[in-house]
């Protein structure tokens, strides 16, 4: 599964109608636009990291877990996934008149992984004396988390952090003649993206000069702008078409797994689909280029974005996809937020952690790495942590 994903980058990428998309997704425009230069440039990537995060649910009436989503960028949550798990064995251990075993919580070892990785990849850049630039965004929330992986790197591999918002990369960042991207006199071997993924993450021009100025770099991304746009659900709709997935994989059998995961994904041009989501708008997810939570369109808000889109006549369905609903299995549940504690219906979303490193055609890592288990009311239709849809949560293996 990561290689699949480590070697879909510009393949696709041109097989996405991006003129239509240009003119109705700003945001997904400007990123096509620095994919764009890289290709005129023939800008060379011959390292390519990737920390992936692959999200399910447990589909209640097939009993199989289904993709919602594939990150390819700033996939969080490694470092205090890793924490909670510790903190349940803790507490069943604690109370053990609750007649659980903590060994049947799974050992975390997402944040160990993803700072490894880092490190290879900061080691394939071949300058001991180089740093990691964290790249954040204004006024940081989660912030803890992604300290996880500077302590790491900094205490096992001995590696310096540095931590920028694209302002600050626009403000302070130097482009060397042969590549090398200088900041604060560090000179940066892996530029890490924990932020760059929504619009709001660009306000001004400055922070699309930015995004610019390091895709230029011979620094390791994580991602590049390709990887970046890999993570997109119109790529993530396109794979699931018939044929696509055999134009990555020979093994029938891997390819038959992948498909086993799909939840149904369409495009806004398959008429059939749109009049059913029409009638039925409650099987149906309405999904843009988004990440980060607080972005999908359900229910009844699915028919009528359809029927507005029909009415205005316009090019914007090409920035959306239409798929398949998953109705996961609902159980009482403790949840706990700003130290308070409450009972309500609730269902879980797993995450799988992927890292994937290559220098050219030498795979370096393509490994799992870790989960991340997150709890929501039943009554929310998104689930993300930071967005304050969810919880942070742990496996008890039964």
């Amino acid at each position: 599964m990561m290689h699949l994903f480590g070697v879909l980058f510009t393949g696709l990428l041109l097989e996405i109608k991006i003129t239509r998309t240009k003119q109705v997704d700003d945001f997904t425009s400007r990123l096509l636009d620095i994919h764009s230069k890289m290709l005129e440039m023939n800008k060379k990537e011959d390292i390519r990291l990737g920390l992936h995060r692959s999200d399910y649910m447990l589909d209640e009436q097939t009993k199989l877990l289904l993709q919602i989503e594939l990150n390819t960028i700033a996939s969080s949550f490694a470092g205090l996934s890793c924490v909670v798990s510790e903190l349940h064995r803790s507490l069943i251990n604690t109370y053990k008149q609750l007649g659980l075993d903590s060994k049947r919580v799974p050992i975390n070892t997402a944040v160990t992984q993803f700072a490894e990785a880092l490190a290879k990849a900061w080691t394939e850049y071949n300058n001991p004396r180089a740093a990691v630039l964290f790249v954040v965004q204004h006024k940081e929330r989660n912030m803890y988390d992604q300290h996880w992986f500077s302590l790491l790197l900094n205490e096992k591999h001995k590696i310096t952090t540095v931590r920028k918002t694209l302002g600050e990369i626009d403000a302070q960042g130097k482009l060397q003649p042969d590549g090398t991207f200088i900041i604060d006199g560090e000179v940066i071997a892996v530029i890490y993206f924990r932020a760059g993924y929504a619009p709001t993450d660009y306000p001004t021009e400055s922070e699309w000069r930015a995004r610019l100025l390091l895709e230029q770099s011979s620094a390791v991304k994580c991602p590049s702008i390709s990887y970046h746009l890999v993570g997109t659900k119109k790529i993530q709709q396109e794979l699931a078409k018939p044929d696509v997935l055999e134009r990555f994989l020979d093994n029938k059998d891997d390819v038959a797994k992948l498909r086993k995961c799909f939840a149904g994904l369409w495009s806004l041009e398959e008429l059939n689909i749109v009049k059913d989501a029409i009638e039925r708008p409650e099987l149906y997810v309405m999904k843009p280029q988004r990440e980060g939570g607080g972005n999908n369109i359900y229910g009844d808000d699915v028919r009528e974005a359809l029927l507005r889109l029909q009415k205005e006549e316009t090019n914007e369905d090409a920035a959306y996809i239409l798929m398949q609903r998953i109705f996961p299995v609902v159980a009482p549940t403790i949840l706990m937020r700003d130290g308070t504690f409450y009972k309500d219906s609730a269902v879980s979303e797993l995450g799988i952690y992927g890292a994937y490193l290559r220098n050219k055609e030498n795979i370096i890592v393509n490994n799992h790495a870790g989960y991340l288990m997150r709890t929501k009311v039943s009554s929310s239709n998104e689930g993300g942590v930071a967005a304050g849809f969810a919880v942070l949560d742990s496996i008890y293996l039964t």
